[in-house]
């Protein structure tokens, strides 16, 4: 069973969570290897029909362990601001709770094309040759969205 905040007040409405998310720059894949050990990492992502997408190389920890366990969290800050008078932050936030799988070739091209279009979309052309060139280099991984939750204290 998934959890909502415990500050209803904080907490968004799913679609303004999608729009958060939408917007955000980069967020932290946790996975768990068959151990039980947790792993973070920070990665750069964009979404396509609600669900995320990130890349990757061909083999390491992050793939490991979604092989062993394809259960995943996605975590987004968008904004946060330290109020030291208040003793307090302002914030934006999404936390994904989702699937994670391996792409086929045909997404995985779409995938890479949708990074330049977010990434780097004054360099359509050059993108396109890199995207050539590092496309049978890199792993494409799509995380199905069981559940958001997304927060902003203003």
């Amino acid at each position: 069973m998934m959890r909502n905040a415990r500050d209803a007040n904080k907490q968004v409405t799913s679609s303004d969570a999608m729009e958060m998310l939408e917007q955000g720059e980069y967020g932290v894949l946790s996975t768990v290897d068959k151990a039980g050990q947790p792993y973070g990492v920070p990665l750069n992502y964009i979404i396509i029909d609600n669900a995320i997408y990130l890349h990757c190389t061909l083999e390491g920890h992050k793939l490991e362990n979604i092989a062993a366990n394809s259960n995943v969290c996605f975590t987004v800050i968008n904004y946060s601001e330290i109020v030291p008078a208040s003793f307090t932050a302002k914030y934006e936030s999404v936390i994904v709770f989702g699937r994670a799988n391996i792409t086929g070739e045909k997404e995985k091209i779409t995938m890479l094309t949708e990074l330049v279009n977010k990434y780097s979309p004054d360099y359509q052309e050059k993108g396109l040759k890199v995207i050539e060139a590092f496309k049978d280099k890199c792993t494409v991984i799509r995380i199905s969205i069981d559940h958001l939750t997304g927060m902003r204290k203003k």
